[in-house]
């Protein structure tokens, strides 16, 4: 999952998906704001067919974080 999820962030990041780690921040690392990490939420739910908390997911920093949560989802 986090090889799609990496393509995935690509869309909305100016960083190339091999620069792209399970320990990168969103917004310090990646660089999104708050509108961009709120849409690329919305696209996770569609394609992975999960719901996602917005009280959980504010703590999520990481993209290794996110993809854990989104494994517990999909279960």
């Amino acid at each position: 999952m986090f090889e799609e999820f990496r393509e995935m962030l690509t869309e909305y990041v100016d960083v190339p998906a091999e620069e792209i780690k399970e320990d990168s921040r969103f917004i310090e690392d990646l660089g999104l704001n708050s509108f961009e990490f709120m849409t690329l939420l919305g696209n996770l739910e569609d394609e992975y067919d999960v719901e996602v908390d917005e009280n959980e997911i504010l703590g999520i920093k990481t993209v290794g974080e996110a993809v854990a949560y989104i494994e517990k989802l999909s279960k």
